[in-house]
């Protein structure tokens, strides 16, 4: 049997007929003394090598896949005091109110809270509530996602770091455990990540929500990182890509047809497509090169940038948006304290439509609709008005200026608008993860020994520059 054989015979089959989370394997069978495990006088000892063996051949699965955590979950006790831990430190945020600017303290800041058969750490606490209420989400709501009812759900990787990956129950969060290198990584460069985003709002890099550390007597200290998803909501998402730039390892077997499993494409599954988007094209270009180049100055590689699409409805592609509905969307892109509200995409909403008068009157646009219902109190005289007039064009300039240094662009009205983007017949969730991989002595002697057994090949292990400029030829190459 050949390797590609061999490799094949360990993919998970979905059957229809199975509960959610489970799923049926074509791998090694089992010998007596293992088959013996199975058995109703099983001892304590023989569950966990039996978890422990489960374990280690999901690790191994080609294709990925959800699973609801229940009550038989191995990760079920974990998760539920994740559940606990996240919820206390969240009120913590909202019983303390948020400085009105952050202070070196409160970037060092460690908090920790005991509950009865752990402890939880939080780190940095103020600065990621910052940026959680710049993303427009309020505690409430963030709490509330992270510690619902609802199980959390496994994700399974075919990643090769030994992470451990969860999604919350509404999929709107991600939760993956990190090592203690990582964490301190993502700390010690924390202040210029924030002002990597504060700069540039719109950047794909993965948004950072928490940083947390889990001790549970008698095991070890777990550390984890909540992020924002960059798949959400995923209802009709009908493809996922992790582009790397690169050829060596990068195909994934997609799912059978039918099947329900989600799978995660590769480059070479992207092969003969393109990201088609027009006008939001020179954007995307140029955000991606500000990107990685702030993440060469750290020097890391080996990040990815995770794509997913799904078709526009009808009425979407149909739809063109009124001149009221841009003036509101500028602003949005323009303020970024203001957060995107989740409504249709391409209406105003009803609280703003009291202020599109106004606005409309500062542009050198003709337009039709005039909104009727203004009381005598809001006439001024011409003079006033044309003195009025000119402040607020001065106004739209200044901000037109800051829109371009920024390089923002009309966030859509979507429940996730940095991370998606519209083009003609796709809307495309596009974010950069997985940061933290630097490129130190290890990596280095990894770049010789690729270079030697994959001449003429590319692959992910390169220095921070050619890791850099390769992605950013892959999407200028894969985009319309």
């Amino acid at each position: 049997m050949s390797r590609e054989d061999r490799d094949c015979a360990d993919l998970p089959i979905h059957d229809p007929a199975i509960g959610r989370g489970h799923v049926l394997t074509r791998g090694p069978i089992m010998n007596r003394s293992e088959m013996e495990m199975s058995g109703p006088g099983v001892s304590r000892h023989s569950r966990t090598v039996k978890r422990r063996w489960w374990g280690r051949l999901r690790q191994q699965w080609k294709l990925l896949g959800l699973f609801e955590i229940d009550q038989q979950h191995e990760f079920y006790s974990l998760t539920c005091m994740m559940k606990e831990g996240l919820c206390a430190a969240v009120q913590n945020t909202i019983d303390n109110r948020l400085p009105d600017e952050l202070s070196e303290d409160d970037y060092t800041l460690e908090v920790t809270q005991i509950h009865k058969d752990f402890r939880m750490e939080t780190y940095a606490g103020p600065v990621f509530a910052s940026l959680r209420r710049s993303l427009g989400m309020t505690e409430k709501e963030y709490q509330q996602s992270l510690s619902s009812e609802g199980s959390y759900l496994q994700f399974i990787s075919n990643s090769k770091s030994k992470a451990d990956f969860f999604l919350t129950n509404d999929k709107r969060f991600f939760l993956k455990t990190q090592s203690k290198r990582e964490v301190r990584f993502l700390l010690s460069n924390l202040r210029i990540y924030m002002e990597h985003l504060e700069k540039y709002p719109h950047s794909l890099l993965a948004k950072f929500l928490g940083v947390h550390r889990i001790k549970i007597a008698h095991q070890r200290m777990k550390y984890f990182i909540v992020m924002q998803s960059v798949f959400y909501p995923d209802d009709r998402i009908t493809a996922r890509y992790d582009i790397k730039g690169c050829e060596v390892s990068r195909w994934t077997d997609p799912a059978p047809e039918g099947s329900q499993i989600i799978v995660v494409l590769k480059d070479l599954n992207f092969e003969g497509q393109f990201i088609q988007l027009d006008q939001q094209r020179p954007w995307l270009l140029r955000q991606v090169k500000i990107d990685t180049a702030f993440l060469q100055t750290l020097n890391v590689l080996d990040y990815s940038l995770l794509l997913a699409h799904q078709p526009l409805h009808q009425d979407e592609l149909s739809q063109s948006l009124s001149f009221a509905t841009l003036i509101m969307r500028a602003k949005k892109s323009v303020n970024a304290t203001s957060s995107p509200t989740p409504t249709v995409p391409g209406v105003v909403a009803e609280e703003d439509s009291t202020l599109l008068s106004s606005e409309l009157n500062t542009t050198q646009c003709h337009v039709t609709e005039i909104h009727s219902g203004n009381s005598a109190t809001d006439i001024a005289s011409p003079e006033e008005d044309k003195i009025e007039q000119q402040s607020r064009v001065g106004t739209e300039s200044a901000d037109l200026q800051t829109f371009q240094s920024q390089n923002r662009r009309l966030l859509p009205n979507f429940k996730n608008p940095l991370h998606v983007i519209d083009g003609p017949e796709q809307r495309y969730f596009i974010g950069i993860i997985d940061i933290f991989t630097v490129y130190g002595f290890k990596k280095r002697l990894e770049h010789l020994w690729k270079s030697l057994r994959h001449p003429r090949q590319t692959f992910s292990t390169v220095s921070p520059p050619a890791y850099c400029h390769r992605l950013c030829q892959w999407v200028q190459d894969h985009t319309k």
